[in-house]
């Protein structure tokens, strides 16, 4: 069974793994690949790492019609600019999984609070679904619409969504700390990412409330069936790619959360629970589409959790992957890696 893909917003960092991933996938083939502002260019000219015949395709522009053989479309464009690409794809019957922000809420007023904007399909929100793989694999089996989470939300749900559900978490606010390597923030040039700007430095951003808190929120009463509130601090470190989020948590019978945290994950490939006193790293995690979760009880009633991804793979193209494959009744992990680049 051969699945036509399409790929729109190839050239960012998402768009490239995506490339690479799907290059090594036995049922999915990619024929078409659109870009914004490097349309007309050959692939190979924009992405050199693109060493097979895909990178003497030429790039389409990123609101080319697609074919009509062509079953699957990834977006990875800017929020407000997807949902137009992703409107279209739908239209024509094809199946969707979107790396932007535009499918993330439920609700276009949550949206507009998030991002600023008005949303410019909100008729769409109802259809999508919140693609976090190991919490929704009924409802993407049967999707249309999968809206890939955000990178610091995949972080932060994973390890506290089977905690929310035992209700042994209390109401006060969930500290979350992260740190995320710099192709979080994209290709495009930007002043502060500069070397000589970000080498040998750290900083915080976002502040007083970043974007991805309403989506942490939002599907942490979604899933976890508990409203939480979530004080987020992101920071950016000089590293090319890796996540690490840090959750300050207290409540109640904290010795039975290792338990419960594997038993939730039991029998994930790409969630592992680190052995009690382990704690996880980014370089652990690279190249693969694992979620690393370590924790460190403190006393009856606080502990730390460090929660581990690679912010371009289980944070962005692996998951999305990982949710296509669910939508055509893949084996989940094909096309991905369990294990890291290493050393």
């Amino acid at each position: 069974m051969n699945i036509n893909v399409a790929i729109l917003g190839s050239t960012g960092y998402t768009g490239a793994e995506l490339i690479r991933l799907i290059e090594n996938h036995p049922h999915f083939n990619i024929t078409h690949l659109g870009a914004h502002s490097q349309a007309g260019k050959k692939v190979s000219d924009v992405l050199p790492g693109i060493a097979s015949s895909i990178g003497n395709q030429t790039l389409a522009a990123a609101d080319a019609c697609l074919d009509d053989d062509i079953q699957l479309v990834f977006t990875a464009l800017p929020h407000g600019a997807a949902a137009k690409s992703v409107k279209k794809a739908l239209d024509s019957g094809k199946k969707v999984v979107d790396l932007s922000a535009d499918f993330r809420h439920q609700s276009s007023d949550v949206y507009q609070q998030a991002y600023g904007i008005t949303h410019p399909h909100p008729e769409l929100l109802t259809q999508s679904v919140y693609g976090l793989s190991e919490w929704a694999r009924h409802d993407i089996r049967h999707a249309q619409l999968v809206a890939n989470p955000g990178c610091y939300p995949t972080s932060t749900l994973l390890p506290l969504i089977p905690l929310l559900q035992a209700g042994v978490i209390d109401n006060s606010p969930i500290i979350v700390d992260s740190k995320s390597g710099t192709s979080g923030a994209g290709r495009s040039a930007k002043v502060d990412l500069l070397y000589c700007e970000i080498n040998e430095g750290l900083s915080a951003y976002g502040l007083p409330r970043h974007r991805h808190v309403w989506e942490m929120e939002e599907w942490a009463k979604g899933f976890g069936e508990q409203d939480i509130h979530i004080r987020f601090v992101p920071h950016i470190v000089p590293m090319t790619r890796g996540m690490l989020s840090t959750l300050h948590l207290t409540g109640t019978n904290t010795d039975t959360w290792y338990e419960l945290l594997s038993q939730a994950y039991a029998n994930e490939d790409f969630v592992r629970i680190l052995p009690q006193g382990t704690l996880p790293s980014t370089k652990s995690v690279a190249g693969s589409n694992r979620c690393d979760i370590g924790l460190c009880v403190l006393s009856e009633t606080e502990a730390v959790v460090v929660s581990c991804i690679d912010n371009l793979l289980k944070g962005a193209s692996g998951q999305a992957l990982q949710n296509a494959n669910i939508m055509f009744g893949f084996k989940e992990s094909l096309g991905l890696s369990l294990h890291a680049q290493w050393p």
